[in-house]
């Protein structure tokens, strides 16, 4: 049986908040505030890489996605409306579930499956893992499957909080502890900065082609920024 990065109480965790994970006010809240600004730079990578015409709708048609991590589908959607041919992968089978009704209520056709990345066959010109390395056993592990599963050519784009203590105040002291997240959703200790995160992935054969931050202010909210300290989006690519 392969061995599989999976946490069995971080699939828990997150399998119950899959009622309301479509909720924009509900416990994925923040995800959903995220997710804009991730979708920006991922689709900002694809047009760079791929050489893709910008004012395209569909930029990734006739390319595969793999999302890993993708909980009920709020980039493995966007990426399905851009064209994509999506598989979306996530330990909580609970969250699947809702990805599978949410994406055939929208006529979309996702693959989902419930398990781990090592348990997805194929591989996809772009693998997106946003905010999942720090909810996984072996990061070493994780990164070389998920480069595993990146065609010649293609693109890994992730995302994961910065181990600073600016990101240890705002993300588990105040959004946690005022119930903006949920408590327990992260521990500090599994946060990677990105000189680590970005050896990581060098050492499993991929060249990290950029890295920016997402900041948070009163008046954009979050936003991509030079600033990596909370938050940071990592691309890297297969030769």
């Amino acid at each position: 049986m392969a061995k599989t990065s999976i946490l069995d109480k971080e699939a828990a965790h997150f399998g119950g908040m899959a009622d309301d994970w479509w909720d924009p006010k509900g416990k994925s809240a923040m995800l959903h505030k995220l997710n804009p600004v991730r979708l920006g730079y991922v689709r900002d990578q694809v047009d760079q890489h791929f050489h893709c015409d910008e004012c395209s709708f569909r930029p990734l048609e006739d390319k595969s996605a793999l999302d890993v991590g993708c909980g009920a589908g709020l980039l493995a959607e966007p990426l399905a409306r851009l064209g994509a041919k999506v598989t979306g992968v996530d330990a909580a089978a609970e969250v699947i579930e809702v990805a599978k009704a949410h994406a055939k209520a929208a006529g979309l056709d996702i693959t989902y499956s419930a398990g781990g990345v090592e348990n997805i066959e194929g591989a996809h010109d772009l693998v997106t893992a946003m905010e999942v390395v720090e909810h996984v056993a072996d990061p070493a592990a994780f990164v070389a499957d998920l480069e595993a599963r990146v065609a010649p050519g293609g693109l890994l784009i992730m995302s994961t909080p910065n181990k600073t203590a600016w990101s240890r105040l705002l993300t588990i002291t105040l959004a946690e502890g005022f119930g903006r997240i949920p408590r327990g959703t992260h521990d500090f200790e599994q946060f990677l900065p990105p000189e680590e995160l970005s050896a990581l992935i060098e050492a499993a054969g991929m060249k990290v082609i950029d890295t920016r931050g997402i900041a948070v202010s009163p008046l954009q909210g979050f936003h991509l920024s030079e600033d990596t300290r909370l938050n940071y989006l990592l691309t890297a690519v297969k030769a």
